[in-house]
């Protein structure tokens, strides 16, 4: 029988499973064969974008450079949120660019 002593005490323990699989999908890297980045034309590379398919692409623009980007200065990959916070390369692109201010 659950009694509120013994509920009480659940509680810490079920945070700590939700924030830890919160915390693990965030840190899930986004392939270029998902779903959601093929549609939006996502490569880890953005000198490899198809620029005929992709005329909104212009050369030095990044991940990195991009207002949905969320990872460090520097570092190799970093969440977005046009992904759902999943990893992406800093040097990647996709077509939901959006230069930083």
């Amino acid at each position: 029988m659950l009694n509120r002593r013994r509920f009480i005490t659940l509680i810490p323990v079920a945070a700590i499973g939700i924030l830890g699989a919160t915390s693990a999908q965030a840190q899930e890297k986004l392939s270029e064969t998902d779903p959601t980045g093929q549609a939006l034309g996502y490569k880890e590379d953005a000198t490899k974008v198809d620029v005929k398919k992709f005329a909104a692409y212009k050369a030095g623009n990044n991940c990195a450079g991009c207002a949905l980007y969320s990872g460090k200065a520097g570092a190799v990959n970093g969440p977005c949120s046009a992904f759902g916070g999943k990893l992406v390369t800093a040097k990647g692109w996709c077509s939901a660019y959006a230069k930083k201010a």
